[in-house]
């Protein structure tokens, strides 16, 4: 709290200092609207009905949250610097519409570590059986839920299965959330296909608003109050492939061997998931740890 002569500055408001026997009144007031939505618009290729009165409101609930919930928001336009461009260069190499990407959005913020109160983890918040079925390796000393390549990977798995299920890309990312057997037991009593004339959970309901909301908010971030200049985004990293086919039983040490510290290395690589800096790699197994490239060129 600054103050400047005989008034208050809070944050960028200016309450100006009245006599004692007065209350602080307000001198500019904070201007707080709602933000007008498209009369077209498109998830995955698929038209979202502008023009249901119900859908309207509910993507304008998720506008509105999510653009006052400032610092989770700005967070996320950092981390798009990072992690767009390699998430959907997967999403399109795998056929995935490059809509998907805000799916990943909406499940974890992009952050790797995000972990649910289920259990739930990584940029696609995988839980743990469900991530084997994928591919996903994940035990004491590996977790690749954490990685954002390999998760990614595994989510277009999924993906693609649960498109082939309901024809509908919209409906597979409703069964990101609710489950491919649960939305096909709401499809079937209910006697519809179509995402937006279906009654789900307020869970599911919401979930896809989300991703729409954040699609709206991320590609277009000035018309809702976002002003992030491309330089303030966090940067994509840089790396090299070194390919591990025998156990590390100092994870520390292999680091320095590398040029770097353990936590470059588990910046670099989340999914290293011992507590005793072991990777243990059984017989015939391989591991690509990922480094800094930076370090290769330093020593070149």
């Amino acid at each position: 709290m600054l103050f400047l002569g005989g008034g208050v500055m809070v944050g960028s408001e200016m309450l100006l200092q009245q006599p004692a026997s007065d209350s602080l009144k307000t001198f500019k007031k904070q201007y707080i609207s709602t933000f007008p939505l498209p009369e077209r618009f498109n998830f995955a290729g698929e038209p979202v009905p502008m023009h249901d009165p119900d859908v309207r409101e509910r993507i304008e609930r998720e506008l509105i949250q999510n653009s006052y919930k400032h610092s989770a928001t700005i967070l996320i336009l950092k981390r798009e610097g990072r992690w767009r461009e390699p998430i959907t260069r997967i999403l399109k190499q795998e056929g995935i519409p490059e809509d998907f990407f805000y799916l990943a959005v909406a499940e974890s913020e992009l952050d790797e570590h995000a972990q649910s109160s289920v259990g739930a983890i990584g940029f696609w918040q995988f839980m743990k059986t469900t991530a084997s079925l994928y591919g996903l390796e994940v035990n004491e000393y590996v977790d690749m839920r954490k990685d954002p390549i390999a998760s990614t990977y595994a989510a277009c798995r999924y993906l693609k299965n649960a498109f082939n299920r309901f024809g509908s890309w919209t409906l597979a990312a409703a069964s990101y959330n609710r489950g491919i057997t649960g939305l096909e037991n709401a499809i079937k009593a209910q006697k519809v296909n179509n995402f937006y004339d279906l009654y789900l959970n307020r869970e599911t309901y919401r979930y896809i608003m989300r991703i729409i909301a954040l699609k709206l908010i991320i590609e277009n971030p000035q018309d809702y109050g976002f002003f992030i200049n491309d330089a303030d985004k966090y940067k994509p990293l840089a790396t090299r492939f070194i390919q591990v086919d025998s156990t590390i039983n100092d994870l520390p040490q292999f680091a320095l061997a590398q040029g770097i510290n353990y936590k470059i290395l588990k910046i670099y690589n989340p999914w290293l998931n011992s507590s005793d800096y072991k990777l243990i790699v059984p017989k015939g197994k391989t591991y690509t740890i990922t480094l800094p490239d930076s370090v290769r060129v330093a020593a070149e």
